[in-house]
Parts: structure tokens; sequence; C-alpha cells
């Protein structure tokens, strides 16, 4: 059964038409479009209709608007004409400067925080998702209990950004949240520290991990689902995967490796969602090897690029961690642009161009993460008397056991090990 607020959320998100703006400050490597393209996707990622799209120039941001004048009548003109009840703005907005952009426009305003916090709001699947996404929630509206609509007499408040009933005693509110976002982080906290068990116990297993990481919609999903044979969401949809997934593959000269699908990154990621996201994120941090998944189709990819490295850097992801970048959805591009990318990708260390979706490049892919991650890797034949269970299990928990035989009172092992491994074990155990 829905609740009053999820029926009353969905009144001013499912279906409401919208008209997204851009203040261009002229400050960007971005192309301008590509912003306004991906914005768009953002709002219909939650089911908002977008009736129209606006670039606005903004040499000197106001502090009570954000736009000048003008632009704000201009803009509420388009509201008029295109009935929008909501306006989506491609920035950070103050608490002042959304309260008197509603006003002036008289259709609820979302900022970029607030409309990347309702996507992930909306897709979060399990229990600790939900948390994460509540927490980053309350701390981003914490601030922002100030009277919205005053002709509807209503404030901020609530879980979501596009609806919600507010409060009228608003210290009290503000208490209310400090004392629910301590619950969640408590809860989180404990969840953090089972995934840790978790970790260790893969840890103490030969098997390395591997994170996939990337732009969101770079198609992390598809390559996902391409090695594993998994049905994870993949679709043309910004942020279509919120949590991580992992499974068992194989690769060769490699029993076992562990794959990771985490959350697509986006330019000014919310700082409250890198917060609460970074228990999850600890896959990505502990990862034996990083997959960059790039969009090397989209006009911002090198932007994109940038992007997903400094979330990496802010997470704690050292830059010594081994990684492989891999520009996706080659089968998107023209001819021309597809040997030059091809004979750049050929030129330069740890990339590989694939296409997800059709397979192409996926087995110069896995042959190169199985290289990378079994280099410095030798195989051995080690004898160990019949009894040895101790000498068994440590070969098994630190190398690669490929053949087992018996042969009179010994058990034969052929292993591939590390040549440091190898040498502790022989100390050890011969």
């Amino acid at each position: 059964m829905s609740t009053g607020f999820e029926r009353d959320r969905d009144e001013f998100t499912r279906g409401a038409r919208a008209i997204v703006v851009l203040p261009d400050r002229g400050d960007s490597s971005r192309d301008a479009d590509a912003r306004l393209e991906e914005s768009a996707g953002l709002a219909a990622a939650i089911g908002v209709e977008v009736v129209d799209r606006v670039a606005l120039r903004v040499r000197q941001p106001r502090a009570a608007t954000l736009i000048g004048s003008g632009q704000m009548e201009e803009l509420a003109t388009r509201v008029r004409m295109e009935e929008a009840t909501l306006v989506v703005v491609d920035a950070a907005l103050s608490p002042i400067q959304q309260r008197n952009l509603e006003t002036g426009l008289e259709a609820k305003v979302i900022d970029r925080t607030g409309l990347i916090l309702e996507i992930f709001g909306e897709r979060a699947a399990t229990a600790e998702g939900r948390l994460q996404v509540e927490l980053a929630h309350l701390d981003y509206q914490a601030g922002r209990l100030v009277r919205s609509w005053t002709h509807l007499e209503r404030q901020r408040g609530g879980f979501g950004f596009l609806g919600g009933p507010g409060e009228t005693q608003i210290e009290a509110d503000r208490r209310l949240i400090r004392d629910r976002m301590a619950r969640l982080r408590r809860e989180l906290e404990q969840v953090s520290r089972t995934r840790g068990l978790h970790r260790e116990r893969r840890q103490r297993a030969p098997w390395p991990v591997i994170a996939l990481v990337g732009y969101t919609n770079a198609g992390k999903s598809t390559l996902f689902n391409r090695l594993t044979g998994a049905t994870v969401m993949a679709e043309d949809l910004l942020f279509a995967t919120l949590d991580p997934t992992l499974r068992q593959i194989s690769l060769p000269g490699l029993d076992k490796a562990i794959l990771s699908d985490t959350v697509g990154f986006v330019s000014d990621l919310p700082t409250q969602l890198v917060a609460a996201f970074k228990a999850t994120l600890e896959e990505v941090v502990s990862a034996d090897l990083l997959i960059h998944v790039r969009d090397i189709a989209h006009p911002d990819t090198e932007a994109q690029r940038a992007d997903v490295e400094t979330v990496l850097a802010e997470i704690g992801v050292s830059e010594a961690t081994p990684r492989f970048e891999v520009w996706n959805k080659l089968d998107l591009l023209e001819d021309e642009h597809r040997e030059a990318m091809l004979s750049e990708a050929e030129r330069r260390d740890g990339v590989r161009l694939i296409s997800a979706l059709t397979g192409e490049g996926i087995d110069d892919l896995i042959a190169s993460v199985a290289g990378r991650l079994t280099q410095g890797h030798r195989r051995y034949t080690i004898a160990l008397p019949a009894g040895d269970g101790a000498g068994a299990a440590w070969l098994h928990a630190h190398g690669e056991v490929i053949g087992h035989h018996q042969d009179g009172d010994d058990e034969v092992y052929d292993v591939r090990l590390d040549e440091g491994d190898y040498g502790r074990f022989i100390r050890r155990f011969v």
C-alpha cells in the first residue's frame, strides 16, 4: 500500500511537465548541448516529461536568484507557455535561490543535487542502498527547511524534494533529522562491518577482485552481463544500476575471479552521495584491478573520464591500483572516427576498445585482464606427503591449483603461484 507521502510525491514527479535550464557561465570544458541532454536524461530517469531546454548565459550569478531579472521574466513566460509545473536547474542552488525562483516562476524548482538524489531514492533496491540514499537526502534537506510555496501553505520537509508535506516547527524538524541521521549512520556502520567480514573472507581466498567503474550510462552493466552471463539491469538510462553486484567469472590462467558492477558516477556528484555510498564503494577501493568503462562515442568523454578519476580519488582509490581504460560503444562510431579510435587505442598502454553490446573486442579484453592479474605468477609442481593437510590448504588459499594427482605416498599439485608466495611456502612446508 502506498503512503500519503508516496502518492503526493508521484503527483509532482511522474508525468510532470518540466523545463530544463542550464546556467552557462562559459567556464566549463563541457559541451552545453551535451550538458542539457544529460540533464534532460536525468529528469527522464524519474519519469518527468521535458517540454523545453534552455541555456542561459550567466556572467555574474545573483545571490538571490542566480539568474538575472530579464532571464527570470523570459523563463517565467516559457513556464506559462509550456504549462510546466517543474523547472530543473542544472546547477547547485542555495535555499534562498530555490525559494525565490519558485516564487518568480510559480513552478516547483529543483537543482541538480536534488534531482540526482531523487533518482537515487527511486532506484535504490537493497536495504543498504535505501539507508544510504535516505542519509544523503536528510543531509541535503537539513539546511532547506525553509518556506516554499506560501500560497499553498507548504514548507520544505519530508523525504523528497518534488513534493511532500512540510512541518511548521522547523527547529523540531531539524532535531528529528539529526536524530534520524545518527540512527542511519549507526545502521550503515553495521552494514559496513558485515561487508568488511565478507571482504576479508574473499581476500583469504586466492581470487582477485575486478571492479567496473565509469560514468553513468557508459555501459558498465552491459559489459558486466557480457562477461558474467548475468541479467543486471542495463538500459539506455542514467543511473540504471545503483546497488553493487558481484559475480564469479573464469579467466585464462585463473580458476576464478570476482567481478563487481558499481554505481555510475556523474559530474558534480553530490558530496552527500559520495559520503553515503562510501561503504558500497569500498569494493572499488579494495579491488585488485579497476576497469574504467568509457562511452567513447560521447562528445564529453574526456570530461567524463576526469569526473570519474576525481571521485575515485575522493573515495581513496590508490593511483597505484592497476587499471584498464575500456573505450566502449565502438558500434556507435562512424567508420572514420572508428579507425582513428582503434589506432589511438593501439598506441596507448592499458586501453582496450570494445562494444559491450555486440561483443566486439571482448576476447582481447578478457585476455588482457587475465594477463595483468597473473603477471609474476609461475607454474610449479609440488609434492607433499599425503597427510600434509596444512600444506595443501595453504596452496589452495594462496595460489591457483591447476591439477592434482597421487604419486605413491605423495600428493602432487600443479599450482600457479607468485614467486614470493612460492618462497614462503618452501620455507614453511618443505
